[in-house]
């Protein structure tokens, strides 16, 4: 269905999670939302679209799902009328692949976040993107970790956390990115939820494999070759998964 202009604001009043804006804002929103019309098991929005729009579900009832491990689409968020939760950044050395997809016909808004932004905070959306980064602290990298490392092996884990730290105190190395930090083998433990000897096996596997090496005492990340080792066990585990799948069915 073609977009339309909406001219009302008596829709929005009824949404949740932005009733808290005044008459005079709903009223300038309400004139700012371009909206269409979402089939049923329509994509509403998927990781392709821009970051710099929002997006405001007027009626009908709307699901986030992701794709886990596996590669099977895992539902994350059943989402109410209101505004549609943005997609967390993305995380090295995963990639989740999120969408939200309507289960029954939605009315759908859409709208610049810089005017979205604007409308309801009267501050820029740079702005607004720096406080709420700043203030969260990340939180959600926390979030998708745990969330992830709960079907992943040892070793993927430590992968996992060697990528967050080269992308959060990494600094550029000959032969990779190094880490500015000590990488204490006890931290590391804690960060993936094994024992320290644990840790230290794997490291030394690491090295051999030529994942990561050491410059003095700091040590030096390859990414390239870290994520070529999640996506191949990623490949595994769903070559495996769908074999399981064959057996079961023969």
């Amino acid at each position: 269905m073609p977009a339309t202009r909406t001219s009302g604001t008596r829709r929005l009043r009824g949404l949740k999670n932005i009733s808290w804006l005044s008459a005079r804002q709903l009223d300038r929103l309400s004139n700012a939302l371009t909206v269409s019309v979402v089939e049923k098991r329509g994509i509403i929005i998927d990781e392709k679209h821009s970051h710099d729009t929002a997006f405001i579900l007027l009626a009908g009832v709307a699901r986030i799902t992701c794709r886990n491990r596996k590669g099977a689409r895992t539902l994350v968020i059943m989402v109410a009328p209101g505004m549609i939760p943005g997609f967390p950044p993305p995380v090295a050395g995963i990639s989740y692949n999120f969408r939200c997809e309507a289960v029954t016909v939605c009315r759908v808004g859409a709208i610049a976040l810089e005017a979205f932004v604007e409308i309801s905070l009267g501050v820029a959306s740079s702005d607004f993107k720096r406080m709420a980064e700043s203030y969260l602290g990340r939180w959600d990298l926390v979030q998708l970790r745990c969330a992830n490392f709960m079907s992943c092996t040892l070793e993927e884990r430590l992968a996992l956390i060697l990528l967050e730290l080269s992308e959060n105190f990494g600094i550029p190395d000959p032969k990779g990115i190094r880490l500015t930090l000590p990488a204490r083998h006890k931290d590391l433990a804690e960060l993936v939820g094994a024992s320290r000897p644990r840790i230290t096996e794997h490291l030394m596997m690491f090295e051999r494999k030529h994942l990561i090496s050491r410059n003095s005492r700091q040590l030096v990340v390859n990414c390239e070759r870290l994520e070529s080792f999640l996506a191949q066990t990623h490949i595994a585990a769903v070559d495996g998964e769908a074999g399981r799948a064959r057996r079961s069915l023969s």
